[in-house]
């Protein structure tokens, strides 16, 4: 294997990242619009750190826009922000609920 190989066989395609939609002409920048990782909401603690210390510190919630995070309100504790997180089906961006 080469230096830059990628794991797997090399006669199947990388599973990483989902095909583009030939059929779509903008397949491409519907691609780039995705969040990382395919997280659209998520939570940060209020004054930094890991999120799982403290979970009875406020927390920062934050949406998916289409190209960045923005803030879109607080959680009292860690388990108050996870239920808002996983309101959300996965894979569903929020603008389409």
């Amino acid at each position: 294997m080469g230096k830059h190989s990628r794991p797997g066989p090399s006669n199947q395609p990388s599973r990483a990242v989902p095909r583009a939609d030939a059929d779509n002409p903008l397949a491409a920048y519907d691609k780039r619009r995705r969040p990382p990782m395919d997280i659209y909401r998520r939570h940060r603690p209020t004054h930094g750190g890991a999120s799982h210390l403290q979970p009875d510190e406020p927390r920062v919630l934050e949406e998916w826009n289409g190209f960045t995070y923005q803030p879109a309100g607080t959680a009292p504790s860690l388990a108050a922000a996870q239920k808002w997180a996983n309101e959300l089906q996965v894979g569903e961006p929020p603008a389409a609920r």
